[in-house]
């Protein structure tokens, strides 16, 4: 399996984060000018911590039994980007 080490950048925090186990789907916020003036759009990033030693690492490779973690999150961070994206504010 292959693992990659991430860094959290702390310029652009995640705007909500959902966990289950060590698995968690995190949605950024990303603000973009349109013709009607600017709007919110929405990324999610999946990922898992685990320890190597003394140091903690993040990867977005998943077992067979950390797929239905996985999947969840991800099933919760789309039920929060599209309750966020579907609001709409009347002047």
């Amino acid at each position: 399996m292959a693992k990659k080490s991430a860094k959290r950048n702390s310029n652009n925090p995640p705007e909500k984060v959902f966990r289950i186990g060590f698995i968690t789907a995190s949605v950024f916020g990303h603000e973009i000018e349109t013709d009607e003036g600017p709007i919110t759009v929405r990324s999610v990033n999946v990922q898992k911590r685990y320890k190597d030693g003394e140091d903690v690492k993040y990867t977005s490779s998943f077992n067979l039994a950390e797929l239905p973690q996985a999947i969840r999150v991800l099933q919760m961070a789309q039920g929060y980007v599209e309750r966020a994206e579907a609001e709409i504010f009347l002047d």
